[in-house]
């Protein structure tokens, strides 16, 4: 049976549902896209910015029916890194992530004049359901290590036996003050996880009326409360904070090496873009691919990507945790979308909202994470039934059990000379489509074993 539609694409809420909704999906990415920028050196502010700008410029090129936003992108930050050195080039760095944002409209132009019966040939419904899986279950190990990991400062040991006897993984060693971080694990962080996880799955299944509708939100709210209670946040950045700030523009310097470095980059962005889309027309029963097509997501994508480099913000691509949301909230309002887009921009200029946000603890977001991520992966399990794949097939097994067990496992494909890397979700969705490419499907399989009897 069909899950009941609470709001679709063109509805547009009441002010204050709008607002509740739109901070729900701007909680969700806040996280991600703000640790980007942290971890390749470039404006977590200015991130914000072009997260909120990319997602309503993607929603005009849509035509408004794709309720999708789009936060910094993870498959940049080697690229961001190998290019920027440090920081040094970091002008390069970005031309290279604008020239992909226009290799993303050639991409779409191709799709414009060839269509998407293509997909159906390598995207059938077996590597879609395998890929949609992986791409919840990839970050489940993330979701668990921000639930139930913290890092802790103690003094360096001084004997073998010490350094032996140290619980965790050593994160960072500081010779000069004699101290050591170790990423360890921490039952109060995970209570205060499983505590979050269960108020936003209370609020999905028992409340009633607003509040069932906003359950991430509510469970983000509990989590926070109850961290709060515990001691585990810090308000001392909000007071520090200036009420309006103005963040600093990086303008890209143009560097066609950068650009051929990073290029390659390509196919990955565009598999996860691909594997996004599809589980979102899943979850919405509808196929985006064809309406408004995947050439102006595509598009749209592009542009929100060179849109970022022009000002110096990280490449954006569409969230699962946003499509996450959607899936348990049954909530697909662009104007909703929209509303979260205008709240990252604002917040890029209040800093003591946005330090706020920023102030709510790892395991909280964890807690919600393990929910949304496992939703998504339900999602991929949900599409293989409902197209009764058979997996007593063994071309639908090997399949499906290859796709799995790369994308899960984390295989990374890596060329150093041309700083490629293909891992995780991209490098089981391009095995995935070789595999459904070379494989005999069963008729043609037995056909073979006939002749050659």
């Amino acid at each position: 049976m069909k899950e009941t539609i609470r709001m679709d694409v063109h509805e547009r809420p009441a002010w204050h549902t709008w607002i509740a909704l739109s901070f729900q999906h701007l909680f969700a990415m806040f996280g991600a896209t703000i640790l980007v920028p942290i971890l390749t050196g470039l404006n977590p502010a200015i991130a914000l910015l072009t997260s909120g700008m990319g997602t309503l410029a993607y929603m005009i090129v849509t035509r408004g029916k794709i309720p999708a936003y789009l936060g910094s992108s993870f498959a940049f930050i080697v690229p961001i890194l190998t290019v920027s050195q440090g920081g040094q080039h970091m002008g390069e760095a970005l031309f290279g992530c604008f020239a992909i944002g226009i290799m993303y409209g050639l991409v779409a132009l191709i799709v414009y004049k060839y269509g998407v019966k293509w997909l159906d040939q390598l995207l059938p419904p077996v590597v879609i359901g395998s890929v949609v899986i992986v791409i919840g279950l990839a970050l489940a190990g993330t979701a668990v290590d921000m639930a139930s990991q913290k890092d802790i400062v103690q003094a360096m040991p001084k004997t073998a036996q010490e350094w032996q006897s140290i619980q965790g993984t050593i994160k960072a060693v500081d010779p000069g003050q004699g101290m050591v971080t170790v990423h360890a694990y921490s039952l109060e962080n995970f209570l205060v996880a499983l505590s979050t996880l269960a108020i936003a799955i209370i609020a999905s299944l028992f409340f009633r009326g607003f509040l069932n509708i906003i359950p991430i939100l509510v469970g983000i709210i509990g989590g926070y409360l109850i961290a709060i209670a515990a001691g585990m946040v810090d308000f001392t950045p909000v007071k520090e904070a200036a009420w309006f700030a103005v963040p600093e523009f990086t303008k890209p310097v143009v560097s066609w090496h950068a650009a051929l470095v990073m290029l390659p980059i390509t196919l990955v962005v565009l598999a996860e873009h691909i594997g996004h889309l599809i589980v979102t027309g899943n979850i919405m029963e509808r196929d985006l691919t064809r309406d408004p097509g995947l050439h102006r997501s595509l598009l749209g994508d592009g542009i929100a990507v060179s849109l970022a480099a022009l000002i110096g913000g990280p490449p954006s691509t569409t969230y699962g945790e946003n499509i996450g949301v959607m899936a348990i909230t049954r909530i697909f309002s662009v104007w909703v979308i929209g509303g979260a887009a205008v709240l990252a921009m604002s917040f890029a200029f209040i800093g003591k909202l946005s330090a706020l946000i920023q102030t709510i603890p790892t395991p909280v977001m964890g807690g919600v994470s393990i929910l949304l991520f496992g939703i998504i992966a339900s999602a991929g399990l949900r599409m293989l039934i409902e197209h009764r794949i058979d997996l007593g097939d063994r071309r639908n097994l090997i399949i499906a059990a290859v796709v799995l067990v790369i994308g899960i496992g984390g295989a990374v494909l890596r060329f150093a000379d041309i700083h490629l890397e293909l891992e995780g979700m991209a490098l089981a969705t391009v095995v995935g489509i070789l595999l459904n490419l070379i494989l005999p499907k069963q008729g043609q399989a037995d056909a073979k074993e006939v002749k050659a009897a």
